[in-house]
């Protein structure tokens, strides 16, 4: 069963805030995570329990797993300068 992929209000502002380009880039590899959790560009964040970062050029989208419910959360989209602050 594919995992459902949902965002968190502040990601979904993060996410629409940026030009349309880069939206439908990381569209598709936002959808890509339904049947693939971990495809390249995917890492595990240090010192988290169940939060992950993918590398989509020098953008991240930071997203949470919920294995149980089979939920995807995205929690970020930003620059890789920015991604990081305020954790």
């Amino acid at each position: 069963m594919p995992y459902t992929v949902q965002f968190l209000r502040s990601a979904a502002r993060e996410f629409s805030s940026l030009p349309k380009d880069r939206q439908q880039q990381l569209a598709s590899r936002i959808d890509g995570l339904k049947q693939d959790l971990f495809p390249s560009g995917v890492k595990k964040l240090e010192g988290e329990d169940r939060l992950y970062r993918l590398r989509v050029g020098d953008y991240r989208v930071l997203f949470d797993v919920d294995n149980n419910q089979k939920v995807v959360t995205i929690t970020k989209v930003a620059l890789r300068r920015d991604a990081y602050r305020n954790m």
